[in-house]
C-alpha cells in the first residue's frame, strides 16, 4: 500500500505530542515519539541521561526504533502516518551536541524518506523541564535551527507550523496535507 508518512518535529516544547494526541484523537494513524521509553528504560538501569552519558549508544537505540516504525507503516492499512519525530532528528541532535557519528545513520536519513515535513518552534509559553526533558529554552532554540538545517540539507521543504491552539495547529497540518 502506498502510505504517506508525515514528520511533525520540532524542538523541546514545541508542541508536538500535544497534535499528535489531537490527530490520534480526531482517527488518524499516528507514530509516537520512543526517546522517552528509552530515557526512562534507562534510568530504571541507573542511568540518568543515556543522551548526555553514553550519545552514540542512546541515538544509535533510537534508529533502530525509528527505522522500525518507518518500515512497519509499509503494511499497515492507512493511507497517511503521521510520525512524532523522524529519523533525521537524531542526526540533527548529535549535530547539535558535536557528536561525531557513524555513516550509517546518514545512509538510513537518505534511505527511509518522508513525504512531509512540519516544524514546530519552541514555544516558551509552554515549555517545561522534566526528568526526561532537560533542556533549557535557549538549548531548545538551538535544537529547532539544528532540525531545520537537517532536515533542509536533505532536500525536505519544511513546513513551518505557526503558533496557536492544538486544534489550530492540527486544523493547518492537516489542511497542508490536503485531508481538510
Amino acid at each position: 500500500m502506498n502510505n504517506k508518512r508525515i514528520v511533525i518535529s520540532g524542538g523541546p516544547s514545541a508542541g508536538k505530542t500535544s497534535i499528535i494526541r489531537e490527530l490520534e484523537k480526531q482517527g488518524h494513524h499516528c507514530i509516537p515519539e520512543i526517546s522517552r521509553e528509552i530515557i526512562l528504560e534507562a534510568q530504571r538501569k541507573g542511568i540518568d541521561q543515556l543522551f548526555l552519558h553514553n550519545p552514540i549508544k542512546f541515538s544509535e537505540l533510537l534508529l533502530e526504533g525509528r527505522e522500525t516504525q518507518f518500515l512497519e507503516t509499509h503494511n499497515t492499512k492507512h493511507n497517511i502516518s503521521f510520525f512524532d519525530r523522524g529519523i533525521p532528528d537524531i542526526s540533527a541532535y548529535m549535530d547539535y551536541s558535536n557528536t561525531e557519528y557513524p555513516s550509517i545513520f546518514t545512509e538510513k536519513n537518505q534511505k527511509h524518506k518522508y513525504d512531509t515535513v512540519f516544524l514546530l518552534a519552541p514555544w516558551k509559553d509552554i515549555h517545561v523541564q522534566d526528568r526526561e526533558r532537560y533542556e533549557d529554552f535557549e538549548t531548545a532554540e538551538e535544537i529547532f535551527t539544528y532540525l531545520n538545517k537537517t532536515y533542509r540539507g536533505l532536500g525536505y521543504k519544511v513546513i513551518e507550523v505557526p503558533i496557536g491552539t492544538v486544534e489550530e495547529r492540527t486544523l493547518f497540518i492537516l489542511k497542508e496535507v490536503n485531508i481538510l
